[in-house]
Order: C-alpha cells, then structure tokens, then sequence
C-alpha cells in the first residue's frame, strides 16, 4: 500500500479524471462516537490513507471527499495537517447516493462549488473507508470504463447467500459460484453516471447502494466487472480497524535504506548489513556525505521507504543526524506515517573502553523525545569495531533500557 510521492505512469489515456470519495457515514456498525473514516489508524485518520491513494496516482485530476455537513471543519483540518492536494470538500447528503450525487455537482452545477471544475470523461467512485487501493485497479476500472460506459472492481462470494421466508425459515439459497461480491473501486464516462443520477428516484436516492445499477437502470449502460485483489475491503467493523493497522504496519516494513558515510570501514559495515537483510527485505545502501545534500537521497525520501539506517563513525553525531532529520521532515514523510531512524555508530578507536557518559546519555534521550513529537522513531545501536562488542540502546520514549553482548 502507499505511498509514493506521485505515479510516474501516464495512466489511462483518458484527460481528465476524476475521483469521488463519499465519506459521510455515521459509523453505526463500528460502534463508538467516531464515524469509521475518521478513526485514527496509526495515529492517521483512515479517510487520509485512501486520499493518500488517490492523490499519489498523477492521472486523477481531482479528488472530491463528500462529508457530512457537521465534519466538515475535521475533513479541513485533516487536509491541511498531512498537507493532500488537489483535494475539495463537498457536503453530503442524507443518503450515499444522495452524497455521491452531490460529488457529481461540481463539475456541473455552480450551488456546489464556488467554480466548476473541469469536468472529468471518467470519474471514479470509491469509498472513503477503502485504504489499500492500488493504481492497477484502479486504472483497469478506468480503461474499461472508457470502453463500455461503466465498470467495477469484483470478488468472489466468501459465503453462500441465502433468502429467509417471512416465517424466518430458509427460503432458498443462490449458487454462489454464479455470483460475485461488488466492491470498489467503480468507474463511469461522466455522463453516463450524472445522467443516472439526474433521472434516479426518490426511492433509489433514499434507499439504494449500487451505482452500477443506477447505471444499468438508467441508462441501460451493462457495467464490464473487473476481478479486484483481496485488499479491496471495506472497513465495517471495528475489528476492521485492527486488521487495517496490521496491514499497514507490515506495508511500512517491507523496505529499509541503508545510509553510510564513504569512508571504507562505514561503507563495509553498511555492505555487510545490507547482505544480511536483503533475503528478508527489500534493501538499498548508499554512501554519501549528509553535508551534500545528496539528491539520490531526496529520491528515497519522496519514495515509499520509511525505515531508515544511518551508519557513521562520530559516537554522538547529533549534527549529522539532524540534517538527516531536516531532510526527511521537508519530504513530509513523518507526515504520513512514523518514521523509524536507526542511528548505528561505530567506534573504530584503539581504546578498548566502552562506555557512554550520563550527559551524553541525557541529550541522545532528549534528542529522541524532540524527534518522537515530529513522527520519526529514533534508536540507537553502537558498535566497538575493534572487539565486536554490540551495545544496543534503546531509545523509545517511555523504554529505557541498554544491554551488551560480546560476540
């Protein structure tokens, strides 16, 4: 999942396109006060992780998030604190059609935005509570769309579905083989879908959840269903929320950068690190001086990489670390999710001694609170070259501990 700074792909051959997230839920199945796209997931609202997925796809023009008119200012302030662009707010409506009706609006209508955007030959529909959308699906939607006037994303049935008698026994089940789960994303040619909506009925207004069938309905446009990936789920329930955070987590392990001064012996430990990983992750070691503002590095950072290992032989180099930290926080990667900053040192001195003063001791801890506060995890690990001796300090706020094993 996520999160590269922008798709370099030039996408469908389509200009434009847009997308449309109704975001108005109430959350009643989750439970509690918070409306489920507002949810924090790693401390992340989970509407902000599915605009993330939209707004790093090049080819979407415009992203419309349809909120209901009492979350509006809390849709504002999540746009503004994790800096999303190409984004506009828009209010809901009491139903999901009704909202995503409304989403349509200002590409046409001028009551429901203060300039009309262009409007797009295909938008996409998705819900907001969908995080792990990748841009091959949705831009197989998209293509297919363009070709036959709607299409959705599609998964196989997990359990048969059955019709119960008004007597609450079975009346009969349907062969789940034959049928298919509609998820999204889903994409129409832009008339099509707003002419649907245009012609719709009170009653499928109110009480409707299918747009491919307002499609099919209205316009007698047949939707072309394109096989979806398993991540296509939508976050009902509050154990949802729990899988989704799972997810995340392993997404954001699944790649480390190995960061090394030139030096020789730096530069051999960073090599030797980067041969013992990279059966279990993806790794990519570079060498290079920090004092260079290196754009190598800045191409990491606007990349999909959030853990990072930098190896230098100063002790305490506070200096060259800040600098790293500069960097990462002009690429708004702390922004998005927690940044985790594993600081290795290497003594390569002749003094066998090995020991770390309490001064020094209090400023690497109060160093690493400074940078908690800002998204970036910061550990320390110091390594005595001559003797092998590995003393990991572990510098998570709140842990304070240190241990030592000679190897």
């Amino acid at each position: 999942m996520e999160p590269s700074s922008g798709s370099r792909d030039a996408g469908p051959a389509v200009t434009p396109v847009a997308a449309v997230l109704p975001a108005g839920g109430s959350g009643e199945r989750l439970g509690g006060a918070t409306p489920k796209q507002f949810c924090a997931v790693q401390g992340r609202p989970l509407v902000s992780y599915t605009v993330r997925a939209m707004e790093r796809i090049s080819w979407i023009s415009n992203i419309i998030v349809v909120v209901s008119p009492e979350n509006i200012e809390t849709m504002k302030s999540i746009i503004e604190k994790y800096g999303h662009k190409r984004v506009m707010i828009v209010k809901g409506g009491i139903t999901r059609h009704r909202s995503i009706f409304n989403g349509l609006k200002v590409f046409v209508e001028n009551e429901f935005s203060n300039h009309l955007l262009q409007k797009p030959e295909v938008v996409i529909i998705h819900d907001a509570v969908r995080p792990f959308v990748e841009e091959d699906i949705l831009s197989k939607v998209v293509m297919a769309a363009k070709e036959y006037g709607a299409a959705g994303a599609i998964r196989p049935l997990v359990s048969t579905v059955i019709a119960s008698a008004a007597d609450g026994c079975l009346d009969h089940s349907l062969e789940r083989a034959r049928y298919r789960a509609s998820e999204m994303p889903q994409a129409f040619l832009f008339d099509i879908i707003y002419e649907a909506y245009q012609q719709c009925t009170d009653y499928d207004l109110d009480y409707g959840t299918e747009c491919l069938h307002l499609a099919l309905k209205y316009c007698k446009t047949n939707a072309k269903l394109v096989e979806g990936t398993a991540d296509l789920w939508k976050v009902t329930y509050k154990r949802d929320l729990y899988a989704a955070e799972s997810i995340i987590k392993d997404n954001l392990s699944q790649q480390v950068c190995v960061i090394t001064d030139v030096k020789e012996a730096v530069a051999q430990i960073g090599f030797l690190l980067h041969e013992s990983l990279k059966s279990q992750v993806k790794v990519e070691a570079i060498s290079i001086s920090l004092s260079r503002n290196d754009s190598h590095l800045q191409n990491i950072f606007s990349g999909q990489c959030y853990n990072f290992v930098c190896i230098n032989d100063k002790k305490y180099a506070i200096q060259e670390t800040q600098q790293l930290v500069d960097m990462l926080e002009k690429s708004n990667l702390p922004l998005l999710y927690p940044v985790v900053l594993i600081l290795m040192h290497l003594d390569i001195s002749e003094d066998i001694s090995f020991s770390i003063g309490m001064e020094e001791l209090t400023r690497i801890k109060k160093f690493a609170g400074e940078m908690k506060k800002k998204n970036i995890l910061v550990y320390g690990l110091l390594i005595q070259y001559k003797r092998v001796l590995i003393t990991f300090m572990h510098r998570n706020i709140g842990s304070d501990s240190s241990y030592s094993k000679q190897l």
